[in-house]
């Protein structure tokens, strides 16, 4: 066999044995996803404690009218305050989410989006991605009192005013993680998954 004919079945032998390789790689990645629990919302581990009195502020809306948040409510609905920035990419991409679980869970569920910074950019924030629906407020107060440090964020408040959870909100599994942990009356669908493998081991 000719130089030339050795070096082409040397390349072939080396794509090969490189298929063969990545195809082992795709196959323990799809062992790994299954092994995974799906992921909660991004608990923080410092700040407001889940099962505590949410902190209760009175702000104004984007209309200048006045909204008392945190406090225990009449109608006997829970509040998810979800802290979103104009200028917050990700915020974007979460919004239709948020749209979706407003119409999915209003039968015991209010969506609030909160802000701060320039009224006219909010204004137009809101205008350009549809969200006249919900209610909008603009206070960097209700940020500190929250302890928000990364958005988006979010925090849902029973309709007792407690703290039922809190964190991180990057997707549609981290926000529906929050619902699910209030369902199960724990802090996060982490501490759920925890509680499982521990009574699987005992």
């Amino acid at each position: 066999m000719s130089t030339l004919g050795l070096s082409h079945a040397a390349l072939w032998v080396v794509v090969i044995v490189q298929a063969l390789a990545l195809l082992a790689v795709v196959r323990q990645l799809g062992v790994l996803h299954e092994r995974i629990t799906p992921a909660g919302a991004l608990m923080l581990a410092k700040g407001l404690k889940v099962g505590e009195p949410a902190p209760a502020l009175t702000v104004e809306d984007i209309e200048g009218n006045a909204v008392t948040l945190g406090a225990a409510r009449a109608d006997e609905h829970a509040t998810l305050l979800v802290f979103v920035s104009p200028t917050c990419p990700v915020c974007k991409t979460l919004l239709p989410v948020l749209r979706s679980s407003a119409a999915a869970e209003r039968s015991w569920l209010d969506i609030v989006l909160a802000s701060d910074g320039e009224r006219e950019a909010q204004k137009a924030f809101i205008v350009a991605n549809r969200l006249e629906g919900f209610r909008y407020v603009v206070s960097a107060p209700l940020g500190v009192a929250y302890q928000v440090s990364r958005l988006p964020f979010a925090a849902l408040v029973d309709a007792q005013g407690m703290l039922r959870a809190r964190g991180i909100v990057n997707s549609r599994e981290h926000l529906e993680s929050l619902f699910e942990a209030k369902r199960l009356g724990l802090a996060s669908i982490q501490e759920y998954f925890e509680s499982m493998t521990r009574e699987r081991a005992a």
